[in-house]
């Protein structure tokens, strides 16, 4: 008994490697785009699509994914999804185009659809005890918000001591001791029941999602009105309606919609969404400020935001053992309200110089809350779906998970340039008070360097404003230029946090209304408990 049970632990760890592999890949690749722009001569629009084209992919695919692993055996779909992942990343470190890369990445973004829901279907079908289960989900909670914090520590060393390219290389080994690893202990398991697959479910689920996750992504950068936007967003309620009719009338469907009418699935899922809404978005904003406003190099941003990491893995850990004892309900809805604290703490101190314990300190707050509420959520949405079907509630847990990453992004990121603009155009106008008390002559020099051009680069966002101060040939005009956008970046970072917190609090509410106290688990457990 106890060799199984030790052989379970350590079934956990190699889980837990291959997805750390993941969460490494996504935070590393952030802080090297400067390097990639500069090597591969990358226009902004290229280094979107080496970001966006994994994510859409990965995105788009996890449903499907999880119900193949489900079918076909979850130790198996985590051990191609790793080969797949190695020789995208390989082939990415190897990258001579932007064109080469973007593939490669899309690529990649196929292994990681398939091994990040066979990382949790087959936690959940190895720990059967429904609290060594909780347990074992807050320790691969941990783990993915550890490797978030993690990625951009070893970014920055690695770009410090070799090229960009070695950013994608160092997934190799760690995908080489997940394969052996989960080789020798890992025990396969499947869908007993063997269903036909849904191949029009499947077929409608990834074109829905990718129109999905493509117009969230798109409506960050262009806008929410822009056309392909709207396009994006009336395609995916049409096909995703389609999927949802589907899975509805058909005898072995994909994801059976009776799953949604359990509130510990729905409502957690939810939860989830609002969860890496802020999460995603907190260590958006706060790579940006640490760099580009405070001036910090890419590996002394990641060490400073790698406590947030460390807090929510701690947070995680200890949120297992709350959850047992004060339920579900009351354990995320308490770690939403926390992080809309730390939302609002943040939203109220952060400033050009504000000192690097105090941004700690709300950042902590939004760490704990976000890791009290993680764990719980996810080990309701797995508790409260059949065994059979483990990886498809794993593929809707991820699915959730990005989906509310890349709404953080926009939602939030939309707010701040907003601001920013707003901000900054007064500076642009040289009929503006701030320019009488300069001499003509200075004034007709300061036009002249102020092209179409240049004010499109200041209006594209902060890393734009000071490079063109960066190379301004008048000092004042220089300074005016890095002090106004820089003001103006923070005034709209904090006003975006003020919104998080506000959706946080709603989250919260939304938590403590319809989150049932203790997992509701699905009947056919139940049947299979009283056998």
């Amino acid at each position: 008994m106890d060799t199984l049970q030790n052989k379970r632990w350590i079934s956990l760890l190699f889980i837990c490697i291959s997805l750390l592999v993941i969460g490494l890949s996504n935070a590393v690749l952030f802080v090297a785009l400067p390097a990639i722009a500069r090597a591969l001569m990358a226009s902004a629009s290229d280094l979107q699509w080496i970001v966006d084209a994994y994510i859409l992919v990965f995105a788009s695919l996890l449903l499907t994914m999880g119900s193949i692993g489900d079918r076909y055996g979850r130790k198996k779909a985590l051990q191609v999804g790793l080969v797949f992942f190695g020789l995208g990343s390989l082939s990415s470190g190897l990258s001579t185009s932007t064109g080469m890369l973007i593939a490669t990445r899309a690529f990649t973004g196929i292994g990681a659809a398939i091994i990040m829901p066979a990382t949790l279907s087959i936690l959940t079908a190895t720990f059967l005890d429904a609290k060594e289960r909780g347990r074992a989900i807050a320790i691969w909670v941990a783990v993915f918000g550890l490797s978030i914090g993690l990625g951009p520590v070893v970014g920055g060393w690695l770009l410090e001591h070799f090229s960009w390219g070695s950013v994608f290389l160092v997934n190799i080994p760690v995908v080489i001791i997940a394969l052996i690893g989960n080789f020798f202990v890992v025990e396969e398991s499947r869908d007993t029941s063997t269903p036909r697959p849904d191949i029009p479910g499947a077929i409608l689920s990834i074109i829905g999602l990718f129109a999905l996750v493509y117009g969230i992504i798109k409506a960050g950068s262009v806008g929410w009105t822009a056309t392909n936007v709207l396009w994006a967003f009336g395609a995916a309620v049409i096909l995703l309606g389609a999927f949802a009719w589907w899975e509805k009338h058909i005898a072995n469907p994909m994801l059976p919609v009776r799953f949604f009418r359990n509130m510990s699935f729905t409502g957690a899922n939810i939860a989830m969404v609002l969860v890496m809404f802020c999460l995603f978005s907190s260590v958006f904003f706060m790579s940006q400020y640490f760099q580009s406003i405070q001036g910090y190099s890419a590996l002394e941003t990641g060490l400073r935001l790698l406590p947030m990491s460390i807090v929510v893995m701690v947070a995680s850990v200890l949120s297992a053992r709350l959850a047992e004892r004060f339920g579900i309900k009351i354990t995320v809805g308490t770690g939403l309200v926390v992080a809309a604290g730390g939302m609002l703490f943040l939203s109220h101190v952060v400033a050009v110089d504000t000192d690097y314990t105090v941004v700690l300190t709300g950042l902590s707050i939004v760490a704990a809350g976000l890791g009290l509420a993680m764990s719980p959520a996810t080990n309701s949405v797995m508790g409260s779906v059949p065994l059979s079907k483990a990886g498809i509630g794993s593929a809707m847990n991820d699915t959730t998970r990005q989906i509310g990453g890349a709404l953080g992004v926009a939602v939030l990121g939309t707010i701040l340039n907003k601001v920013y603009l707003d901000r900054i155009e007064p500076m642009l106008d040289f009929n503006n008070p701030l320019y009488n008390s300069l001499p003509t002559e200075v004034l007709d020099i300061i036009r002249s360097n102020m092209n179409e051009g240049v004010l499109e680069a200041i209006r594209s966002g902060i890393q734009g404003a000071h490079v063109v101060a960066e190379h301004i040939p008048i000092q004042m005009l220089a300074q005016i230029i890095h002090i106004t956008a820089s003001e103006a970046f923070v005034t709209g970072m904090a006003d975006a946090l003020f919104v998080a917190m506000f959706i946080m609090l709603a989250a919260a509410l939304l938590a403590f209304a319809i989150l049932p106290a203790r997992i509701r688990r699905p009947e056919e457990d139940k049947v299979d408990a009283d056998l």
